[in-house]
């Protein structure tokens, strides 16, 4: 009895895709907290956005918590995560005397030190990003109340009521759509036409990187796979990305399990990328899903090589 050949199918690897360097160093930092200090090490919110991540960071003895009183005075280390904190949460740490560890990406911190910068020049901030999401709030919390504005879309500029007399400023969360924020600034600077713009875009390198990847991917693909977290910002954007330059359909998954390959039947061309905050061995995974029913032939899409690398705080200096 022969056995059918698997149908062919060409998976265009989307580069650069997963892990970018603020991401590496954020778990980096917990798992080198936690070979000096031993278990625990508490992690104020998801250190990244990824439960693959998370799992395994738990596995070596890191604790998840949400706020600071959620901590016992232990003694044992605290890690803030890779988006940032407003200011009140390092100074309720000083004042409970907890050891902490900022693994806030260097590039967002480079946003707080922008706030930072208009708002000592007198200038009122616009922050063009997404509610609730940790960065904006931890960017938001670098001010006092009321010295920034959010703007999510073209639709609230229009409604925008900024300070009288003010001069104004804007920044944005760094793992926005690069198109969709290019819409939003053009409209703001159409309404505030003296207003600030940042000394160098906020949206971070491995963001633009990856988005610039998948649309060249999806440009010759019948479906984008994206591997990623549905509270991932920037994976959720990949997909958006995907599905407006050219992708008939994209879709979602955490890791290869959650794969229903039968989504490919008839496929020919399909397309792979993932979050910067999903490592590797998820794609492979989702490729080994893919190889049980399909005869896959790769094809790695590369439009930038990433050599970024970010220093461990000084406290951890030398791992």
């Amino acid at each position: 009895m022969t056995v059918a050949a698997k149908p062919r199918l060409t998976v265009l690897l989307a580069g650069p895709r997963g892990f970018c360097a603020g991401v590496d160093r954020a778990i980096k930092i917990v798992e080198e907290a936690i070979r000096r200090h031993g278990a625990p090490v508490y992690v104020r919110h998801e250190i990244v956005h990824n439960r693959f991540v998370v799992e395994s960071l738990e596995k070596k003895g890191a604790v998840f918590v949400e706020e600071l009183d959620e901590i016992p005075a232990d003694g044992q280390p605290v890690v803030f995560s890779a988006h940032g904190v407003p200011k009140s949460v390092p100074a309720a740490a000083s004042e409970r005397q907890l050891y902490f560890l900022d693994a806030t990406c260097p590039l967002v911190s480079k946003v707080h030190r922008e706030a930072e910068r208009h708002f000592a020049a007198g200038r009122h901030l616009l922050l063009i990003g997404h509610a609730g999401h940790p960065e904006v709030v931890g960017t938001m919390g670098q001010l006092p109340p009321g010295a920034v504005s959010l703007v999510q879309s073209v639709e609230e500029v229009a409604r925008l009521v900024v300070p009288q007399g003010q001069t104004l400023a804007y920044t944005t969360q760094t793992t926005l759509s690069v198109d969709d924020t290019a819409e939003i600034v053009a409209a703001l600077q159409t309404r505030f036409p003296g207003i600030e713009a940042p000394v160098k875009d906020s949206i971070c390198y491995a963001t633009t990187n990856r988005q610039a990847a998948v649309k060249a991917v999806a440009a010759r693909a019948e479906m984008v796979i994206v591997v990623g977290a549905p509270n991932s910002s920037n994976s959720v954007r990949l997909r958006e990305v995907a599905l407006r330059t050219g992708a008939p359909r994209s879709i979602m998954v955490q890791r290869g399990a959650e794969l229903d390959p039968s989504l490919v039947d008839g496929l020919a061309t399909i397309g792979v990328t993932a979050g910067a905050s999903a490592p590797e061995l998820l794609v492979e995974e989702v490729l080994a899903k893919l190889a049980e029913r399909f005869d896959v032939v790769c094809e790695e899409v590369t439009v930038a090589v990433e050599d970024v690398i970010f220093r461990l705080p000084r406290a951890l200096a030398g791992a």
